[in-house]
């Protein structure tokens, strides 16, 4: 009998092991997997609707940075590949495309209609590991890579977390932590959104975030970057244009015209809609010399996601002034890496000054009793139309955040005459 007992034991054992690493009963299961490929931001599909009416012929490189220097066990790049073919089966649902084509009347029939025939080609992503250290690289036409970076990066943070046998906080504290900030920011009398889908710790812990928040009891939050999300617990999707955006219109048509031509593109596409401007591709103090009083009219508010807050928001608000803009009527959606504290210090200044809303990141989705995870996947290189391939960076209002090869950084930084010095 004693002999039973352990026999019985051990196996037990032997599966509860074998299922925090992905393995069960010899079987083998991928746990880091996106069960719809809306499980994406927003932004990305609202650039690719832009790409495909402008740049349908343009062609992209991105490249995996890691910025935290995480190391990378024995075999994730092979376990990084398996789940990126998984998400080549992934195919947009009829409930899918009636929820999204719903949401965004402002968007032509005609895209959803292509993203239903949309698939992911796991043939323009290369994965490659070299001891602890991880690559990374897209190519292809724009309007298809475009998808890529959101997935891949919360493909890695997850298996990261799986293969380490790193082990989270319960579900019960994860949504009591979610829940104990919103009743502080409610006090504060603001709006969040939830940007945190790049670098979740999960799925599982995301989907469990967006539950909480819904059921919160106020009207703090008001949506989600992540569509599949938004859909799943009926909520709205939000978000604009990234970095990406802009990169190729410097790579296209320079980088004294990227954000002008950027911003005109833009509005020319949605008419209105969608009028938030990122500031900080190639520093705020050049963004502003390019937003014009046509512009900052015509956008709704402008987006903070590099350098000092403060610094920024009194920078927006006197662009406003000078314009003739009362800075009450504008926006700025704020989503620089904040926690409650970096909020209560924003909205102590900002408060009857201008408009304000926020973006929380993986302070809501990756809070959960681990270190989190610094990595980014950026463009790399564009391909506007036949030629050769130009490089492309940002020029963050942060240094540590420019990205890029550094002889072009000098070189735009040289020629947009920008001295981080000062």
């Amino acid at each position: 009998m004693l002999a039973r007992f352990f026999y019985v034991l051990s196996n037990y054992i032997s599966v509860q092991i074998h299922s925090l690493t992905g393995f069960q009963l010899g079987q083998r299961i991928l746990m880091a997997r996106l069960e719809s490929i809306l499980d994406n931001d927003f932004y990305k599909f609202t650039m690719q609707y832009a790409v495909t009416k402008l740049f349908p012929r343009a062609k992209a490189r991105y490249q995996f940075i890691n910025r935290g220097k995480h190391q990378f066990p024995d075999g994730f790049a092979e376990k990084l590949q398996e789940a990126v073919r998984e998400l080549g089966k992934l195919k947009l649902s009829k409930e899918e495309k009636s929820f999204f084509a719903e949401t965004c009347p402002y968007i032509d029939p005609t895209y959803f209609d292509f993203l239903q025939g949309y698939q992911y080609d796991p043939s323009e992503v290369s994965i490659e590991q070299d001891g602890p250290d991880l690559t990374v690289k897209i190519e292809g036409y724009w309007y298809r890579t475009i998808l890529w970076e959101v997935p891949i990066m919360s493909l890695i943070c997850e298996l990261y977390y799986e293969m380490m046998g790193l082990q989270r906080v319960s579900d019960d504290e994860v949504a009591a932590i979610v829940e104990s900030k919103m009743q502080k920011y409610d006090k504060l009398d603001i709006t969040i959104a939830d940007f945190g889908t790049r670098r979740r710790h999960s799925f599982a812990v995301h989907d469990l975030v967006i539950d909480t928040l819904k059921k919160h009891n106020s009207k703090t939050f008001i949506g989600t970057s992540n569509v599949y999300l938004a859909m799943k617990h009926q909520t709205k999707p939000i978000g604009t244009h990234a970095h990406e955006w802009f990169m190729f219109h410097a790579a296209k048509f320079g980088y004294k015209m990227a954000n002008l031509l950027g911003l005109e593109n833009w509005a020319d596409v949605y008419r209105g809609d969608l009028g938030i401007a990122l500031s900080d591709t190639y520093t705020t103090e050049v963004f502003f010399k390019q937003f014009d009083k046509k512009l900052t009219k015509l956008f709704d508010g402008i987006r903070h996601d590099s350098g000092d807050a403060i610094e920024f928001a009194q920078k927006t608000i006197n662009h406003y002034l000078s314009k003739g803009i009362d800075p009450n009527s504008k926006t700025i959606i704020f989503s620089d890496g904040l926690d409650y504290a970096k909020v209560e210090r924003i909205v102590n200044f900002c408060k009857g000054k201008i408009g304000i809303s926020f973006g929380i990141g993986t302070d809501f989705t990756n809070d959960v009793g681990l270190k989190r995870m610094n990595i980014v996947l950026k463009m790399t290189e564009a391909l506007p139309e036949d030629g050769d391939w130009t490089p492309v960076i940002k020029l963050s209002d942060e240094a540590m955040k420019h990205t890029g090869a550094p002889k072009e950084i000098e070189m735009a930084k040289r020629y947009l005459q920008i001295d981080e010095q000062a």
